[in-house]
């Protein structure tokens, strides 16, 4: 049966099993425990469970991710706020007890444990924590209660604004919920503004006075149904600092902060992040970070309400208006914050609105709602959702393949158990682009890559397939990752993360490269074949415009006598050896292929040096070979005189082969137009005769 006296839940996190059981023992009969074995595992209990949890038991040296790294967590995500932490550790030194403090510990209580003062100061905490929260709700209702007036008179005040322009009186609460929504996004997002909640709540309700100067407009061109004409709209933008004026002329109260913030959003809430807004002209970050969320707030409200000169829009046709670019330059965190509370800003503005209705009101409203069909359905979807959960996690952890998914917020990524093991690195990361296990077995560049092109798919076309370089069992394999973006679902569709799996190919890719290899060389000797060394030709001539380059053609003068006389296997030793010949005196980056009979092709870059290159090749093909004279012809064109096109120059040195035939034995001719041409022969020679 469940026990009602263990109201409060107690997250226990240390490596060793035996500890977590000895403070279970001690505190399961009042509390309910639960137990995480490591900091990443911790963390995810805190983002399922939150401030459900009442007290954390941290111990301070595990692995995978140690207790200050959770603190640090926890304080990036708020949650030290409301949930305290205890540290346990048998490390007393000075400087680990006080960092643990500074990091937002409550306690800290050294091993072995001793009964009494651990349950003592579990209950101390607890109790103490509970006394804060309510005193807190106390001093908030209190503070409710004093500034109800308050609120009332700004509420009024800005209503008058809107009556007089013509505007719904819920376009002022809108924008307050609004701008509470973005800056509540944004300080989760970054430091760098320095927004706490009392921050927040005074930009919200300061919020109310954003448009205050447009009392000084006439109601003629405030409701004007139709566009405004250039000196219209002039007069219509001094309604900026003619508010801020009103609000810095006023005789009390000037100086408190409501106003002061008041003043920043009523006088540059029209301004723009690229500087062309009004009424000065700031830019980027000169504009306070307060009139920032308030003009956002302003130009979603403004496009989904409707208004004497224009019909309502959907909220998602304002979405893309806004995030396209279409309403003005802002700020490209709130952009992005807007994108992430996009699914909600609607609820929470009809939950505001809501909360203007009566009590009665309310109560009836929530019935109805627990009452919906609908509502069973939901829960009957949930679990079975659950239970497709269960299902792929059973079935991955029986494949032998490295899977994984990954989510954008949080950002964490789960890799199944046999991949996390092949790779190695713990099963959950947390932050992966800063995770030094990540980053030992891929390159941060390939993770970006990755990442990009999994952000540049969309969901009608959400697989990726990409090859890298990864360590696996400790050696850097080649690999194939085939991922599937994740998309939010409705209308605005936001990429949330992915799913897939790693494949190791290097064997296949070993194998891939063999046969390509092999495609690609003569196997007699071993030099490439035509139809690749054609292929690369073009490829350099295509992809080097700024090089010069050398196309040369020979042939083994006396070859069909060493045929006739000694047998063509000594004829293929020949041409072996010749190859050999020509492979020792050309540079790595040189094209040599066998592309015929006893005819050869080599392309090289054509320099100074190239002369003297193509005399080296020349004498070293010239001699003997076991008791066979050895001659070679040559025929030379280069792309500073012949085209630069494969066919055009096999043209021109096929000419020129030609010529050094007809002068004699042994000869190399460079192609000359006049020379060559004229003593060009009626059929071109057949080596190529696609020519």
């Amino acid at each position: 049966m469940y026990d009602k006296r263990k109201i409060n839940k107690i997250l226990i996190v240390d490596d060793s099993e035996m500890n977590r059981a000895i403070l279970a023992d001690m505190l399961g009969e009042q509390y309910e425990i639960l137990e995480a074995e490591n900091g990443i595992a911790a963390v995810q209990m805190l983002h399922t469970y939150g401030t459900e949890i009442s007290l954390v038991l941290l111990d301070v040296v595990m692995p995978k991710m140690d207790g200050f790294e959770v603190l640090a967590m926890m304080s990036r995500y708020h949650w030290i706020e409301e949930i305290p932490v205890i540290m346990i550790s048998a490390e007393n030194s000075h400087s680990v007890v006080e960092r643990a403090y500074e990091l937002g510990a409550t306690d800290y209580i050294s091993r072995p444990f001793d009964e009494v003062i651990v349950c003592r100061r579990v209950i101390n905490t607890i109790m103490l924590y509970s006394k804060q929260k309510k005193l807190v709700s106390m001093i908030a209702d209190q503070m409710y209660e004093s500034e109800k007036s308050n609120t009332l008179m700004v509420s009024i005040l800005s209503h008058i604004v809107e009556f007089r322009n013509g505007e719904s009186g819920l376009h002022v609460l809108h924008i307050g919920t609004m701008t509470e929504l973005l800056l509540k996004r944004l300080r989760e997002k970054t430091d760098r503004y320095n927004l706490d909640s009392a921050k927040i709540s005074m930009i919200s309700k300061a919020a109310a006075f954003h448009d205050i100067g447009k009392i000084s407009i006439s109601e003629n061109i405030l409701n004007k149904p139709g566009r405004l004409t250039e000196e219209e709209f002039e007069i219509m933008k001094t309604h900026s600092a003619v508010g801020a004026d009103m609000l810095e002329d006023l005789p009390l109260h000037k100086d408190e902060p409501l106003v002061k913030v008041a003043y920043e959003i009523c006088r540059w809430h029209h301004e723009r992040y690229d500087g062309r807004g009004y009424p000065d002209g700031l830019k980027g970050e000169e504009i306070p970070i307060s009139a920032q969320a308030v003009s956002l707030a302003d130009a979603y409200d403004a496009l989904i309400s409707e208004r004497v000169y224009k019909k309502a829009f959907s909220h998602e046709t304002a979405l893309n208006m806004i995030l396209n670019g279409q309403c003005g330059a802002f700020n490209p965190l709130l952009l992005e914050c807007l994108s992430e509370i996009s699914d909600h800003i609607e609820e929470e503005m009809t939950i505001n609105s809501l909360n203007q209705a009566s009590e009665k009101e309310i109560h009836n409203i929530v019935e109805r709602l627990l009452s919906h069909k609908e509502l069973a359905t939901s829960n009957r979807t949930l679990s079975m959702l659950e239970e497709e959960r269960i299902k792929f996690q059973f079935f991955a952890s029986m494949a032998s393949e490295i899977q994984f998914e990954y989510s954008v917020v949080p950002p964490m990524l789960t890799l199944s158990d046999w991949g996390a093991e092949k790779l190695g690195i713990p099963r959950f990361i947390v932050s992966p682009s800063e995770s030094r296990e990540l980053l030992s077995i891929i390159s941060r560049e390939q993770m970006t890559e990755l990442d990009r092109l999994l952000r540049g798919t969309t969901p009608e076309s959400p697989i990726v397939e990409y090859k890298a370089k990864i360590k696996i069992d400790g050696k850097i394999r080649f690999s194939r990752i085939i991922s599937r973006a994740l998309w939010t679902q409705g209308d605005q569709k936001e990429y949330s993360g992915a799913i897939g799996k790693i494949l190791d190919i290097q064997e296949e890719d070993k194998e891939l490269l063999r046969l390509k290899k092999l495609a690609s060389i003569d196997p007699l000797t071993n030099l490439y074949n035509e139809a690749y060394v054609k292929k690369e030709i073009m490829h350099i001539l295509h992809a080097h415009p700024e090089n010069e380059y050398a196309f040369i053609i020979f042939d083994l003068d006396y070859f069909k006598t060493a045929n006739d006389e000694r047998g063509h296997v000594f004829g293929d030793r020949v041409l072996k050896y010749l190859a050999k010949c020509l492979e020792t005196n050309i540079k790595e980056e040189d094209l040599a292929a066998r592309i015929g009979g006893d005819e050869f092709l080599l392309f090289v870059r054509y320099d100074e040096n190239t002369e003297q290159t193509v005399k080296k090749i020349f004498s070293a093909m010239t001699g003997e070979y076991d008791g066979f004279k050895l001659s070679v012809s040559m025929g030379i064109a280069n792309t500073i005189i012949s085209a630069r096109d494969y066919r055009e120059l096999y043209h021109c040195a096929d000419l020129a082969l030609f010529e050094a035939k007809r002068r004699g034995q042994g000869c190399c001719i460079y192609y000359d137009e006049k020379k060559c041409a004229a003593n060009a022969p009626t059929a071109i020679s057949p080596i190529d005769p696609s020519i």
